[in-house]
């Protein structure tokens, strides 16, 4: 009787282990069934203009065709089709904001300390360890995963960081370059440009629409959609392009110094933000919130980084965080 008992505990721990491990088996298998097919079309962008089917003026084309017409569209649509208490969720920004504030203090001082006396360079690198590739890599991914709330979720992301990260950060950058002084005229050049960025635009009339709680005509809200639409796909394509042809070489450990943090400390940051301050904010918010901020670097962070002559390390960075963020966004899937 005793050696039957031990059989039958055995035989159902061993039940238990295969079951746990078909488990962790089948979420590992619905994590790649998201994260792969993003890789991939970043792969395809690569490959297609590493042998010639795209030029790389091609890829800046499509670039300019997402960040100007088809990321607004989408923004726009996930605001406006929305109830206006949903679209102006505080908890959601405050969170978003405080950790990626803290982060990029965190690594101003730190690069501050490494390399004194130029604020430029401090403010720069900061950037690219405070603000993620929210449109081209992020929303992609957490619409797959999350679903159709991802839209919100992506608004309200890049609120902060085209409304709060990147003004602070080229506030600084451009006041480094002056001496430490803020020049009036620097401060307006900014102010200029974030009135004529087209996701300013569609954050800002995305909203509005909400708030009046009115509908587009049918033939204009079709178009908007057909737009909305093209984004995910040619943005990750666009991303690969863009890797093409970018150099690691002498400032390998600046950019792994920014990628350890955009990659490690932003989420972590997030999450206890979110902890501290949004503890009821709904799942599906919050694991995009975390999916956004364990994204890769934005992908034109060469290009702020180029006024200020950062354009290399700005680059590496962009390339070390798109090639880890494939290991890094993965196990936080498998955690949410």
């Amino acid at each position: 009787m005793a050696g039957n008992a031990d059989y039958a505990v055995r035989l159902k721990r061993a039940t238990r282990s295969r079951c746990a491990a078909r488990q962790a088996k089948a979420d590992m298998l619905e994590v790649l069934s998201v994260t792969l097919p993003i890789f991939i079309l970043i792969a395809a962008g690569f490959v297609a203009t590493r042998f010639g089917a795209t030029t790389a003026a091609e890829i800046q084309a499509l670039g300019t065709f997402v960040i100007r017409f088809a990321l607004p569209a989408l923004i726009f649509n996930s605001l406006a089709q929305r109830p206006f208490a949903e679209v102006a969720n505080a908890r959601y920004l405050a969170a978003y904001a405080v950790g990626s504030i803290a982060v990029f203090t965190a690594m101003f001082a730190l690069a501050r300390g490494l390399q004194p006396g130029d604020r430029a360079r401090h403010a720069i690198q900061a950037l690219g360890s405070s603000c993620s590739n929210s449109g081209f890599v992020g929303y992609p991914v957490a619409l797959l995963f999350v679903g159709p709330r991802a839209a919100v979720a992506v608004a309200l992301t890049m609120v902060v960081e085209n409304v709060v990260v990147m003004p602070l950060a080229l506030a600084l950058a451009e006041s480094g370059r002056h001496g430490g002084k803020r020049s009036s005229a620097a401060s307006g050049r900014l102010v200029g440009r974030l009135a004529r960025n087209p996701l300013i635009i569609a954050i800002v009339l995305g909203a509005a629409t909400s708030f009046a709680g009115v509908a587009l005509p049918t033939p204009l809200a079709r178009a908007v959609n057909m737009l909305a639409t093209a984004s995910g796909a040619v943005a990750l394509f666009v991303v690969g392009g863009m890797l093409l042809g970018l150099q690691v070489g002498g400032v390998t450990r600046d950019a792994a110094r920014i990628v350890a943090g955009k990659l490690v400390l932003l989420p972590a940051a997030v999450f206890a933000a979110q902890l501290a301050l949004a503890p009821a904010l709904e799942p599906d918010l919050r694991k995009s919130m975390l999916i956004f901020a364990s994204s890769p670097t934005l992908s034109i962070f060469p290009l702020l980084g180029r006024q200020f002559g950062q354009e290399r390390v700005c680059a590496a960075t962009v390339m070390m965080a798109t090639g880890l963020s494939f290991l890094t966004m993965s196990a936080l899937l498998l955690l949410l």
